[in-house]
């Protein structure tokens, strides 16, 4: 396994974050267990959650992920093998204070947080969504006193605007306080547009690591969907074909699988191995339904790409400019 540098920090991380959206929903415990015992086997070693995974119709978090984790952890004694990503600012009650980034509400949030999950510090945590609702002073502050008070070690932030972000890090820097070190936000060859115009040369200037997550487009560049074909059993993939089936993401998906086949690897790997090769970008968070395939995921690190190849799939893929 490789291992890269979480932005402007010290902290090492896997080039693959294990994601846990699936866990205790259409993953079972046992499948779980086992996705968790050999991603680290296989040496990763950061796992991302959320406070309100898995969300369901009624938009209130469900807290089985963390729950999970926080299972998984206390049996197998490998707290220290794992770094531990959550997130904050999703609603997690009825209430008009249950979500957001205000100090009430992250301080309420990190201690539920560290229950669930049964552990005194948390790795990484992230503003899940950014509310301009809140003052960025008082987000800002309320991440300081975390890592003041040891319950924190990293703050990074997700699905947040590339001026916003830079705000962000220019009143952290002026307060002497905790600043952002990463960001989520989704990314991958399909989607490129959004991330590459502001966002991702922001990261690069200002050391921010990239974290994409639905680096595969919720399984479309897996390569199981077809024009013609009959869809996948996965409760994704409705989702799927309303979101990604179009003349065009079919094309790159041709040209995905012509790689993929000339490389003697996989759809999955080469769009995994595309990810990594792109600026600022330190870790993909991917999920896993199978122990097969989270070990094809995981070979996607140690795949290089012959530079060709890359031409070929930032050529097809490329957003033109309006």
């Amino acid at each position: 396994m490789n291992y890269r540098r979480l932005g402007r920090s010290g902290l090492k991380v896997s080039a693959i974050a294990l994601g846990t959206a699936q866990c205790d929903w259409w993953v079972d415990e046992a499948t779980s267990r086992r996705l968790f015992d050999t991603y680290v086997e296989l040496g990763g070693n950061l796992i991302d959650t959320a406070d309100v995974y898995p969300v369901f119709g009624d938009g209130v978090g469900g807290r089985a992920s963390e729950e999970f984790v926080g299972r998984w952890l206390k049996s197998t004694a490998k707290r220290h093998e794992v770094l531990l990503a959550t997130k904050v600012s999703g609603r997690m009650g009825p209430g008009p204070n249950d979500q957001g980034l205000s100090w009430r509400h992250i301080v309420k949030a990190v201690e539920g947080s560290l229950s669930r999950l049964q552990v005194d510090c948390i790795d990484l945590y992230q503003a899940h969504d950014d509310y301009d609702d809140v003052p960025i002073e008082e987000t800002i502050r309320a991440f300081d006193n975390l890592v003041q008070r040891g319950l924190v070690r990293y703050v990074g932030c997700s699905n947040f605007k590339a001026w916003r972000l830079m705000k962000s890090l220019g009143i952290s820097e002026r307060c002497a306080q905790v600043g952002y070190v990463s960001v989520q936000e989704r990314y991958n060859l399909v989607e490129r547009g959004r991330i590459e115009s502001e966002l991702q040369p922001l990261c690069v200037e200002e050391g921010i690591g990239l974290l994409p997550y639905n680096p595969l487009a919720k399984g479309f560049l897996c390569g199981r969907y077809h024009p013609q074909g009959v869809l996948p059993n996965s409760p994704r993939a409705a989702g799927v074909q309303s979101v990604y089936f179009n003349d065009r993401n079919w094309q790159i998906l041709e040209v995905l699988r012509r790689i993929a086949q000339d490389c003697d690897s996989t759809c999955t790997q080469v769009a995994l191995a595309w990810l990594l090769s792109r600026p600022a970008v330190v870790a993909p968070v991917v999920g896993a339904s199978t122990v097969g395939q989270l070990q094809e995921i995981m070979a996607a690190p140690q795949l290089n790409l012959p530079p060709e190849d890359l031409v070929q799939l930032n050529t097809i893929s490329e957003v033109p400019v309006a």
